[in-house]
C-alpha cells in the first residue's frame, strides 16, 4: 500500500469530519476545556497587556508574538483528552 502525503491525509480527515459535524463536536469540546482550565482568560489577558504596549497595533504581530507561547501552554490534560476524542472519531470512520 503507497504511502499517502500527510498533507493530503489531513485534508481528506478534516473534509470528512467537517461533513459529519465532527469538527464542530471537537473543536466544542477543546473550547469548553481550555475555558475551564482558565486558558482561555490567560491568553485573552497576555493579548490585551501586549496591545496596549503595542504601537502601532497590529492584529499580525501580536498575534505571531502570542501563538508560540499558547501553543505551548494548553494543559496537558487537555491535549490528552482531545487526542482521545480524535482518535474516537478516527475510530468509527476507520472500522
Amino acid at each position: 500500500m503507497p504511502q499517502q502525503d500527510p498533507q493530503a491525509l489531513y485534508a481528506q480527515i478534516r473534509r470528512r469530519f467537517i461533513e459529519t459535524g465532527e469538527w464542530d463536536q471537537i473543536r466544542g469540546v477543546l473550547q469548553a476545556r481550555l475555558n475551564e482550565s482558565g486558558w482561555l482568560d490567560e491568553i485573552k489577558n497576555r493579548g490585551k497587556e501586549r496591545a496596549r504596549d503595542m504601537d502601532p497595533l497590529s492584529f499580525q504581530a501580536l498575534f505571531d508574538e502570542l501563538r508560540p507561547n499558547a501553543q505551548t501552554s494548553i494543559p496537558l490534560v487537555v491535549k490528552k483528552e482531545i487526542n482521545a476524542v480524535i482518535r474516537q472519531h478516527l475510530d468509527r470512520h476507520l472500522q
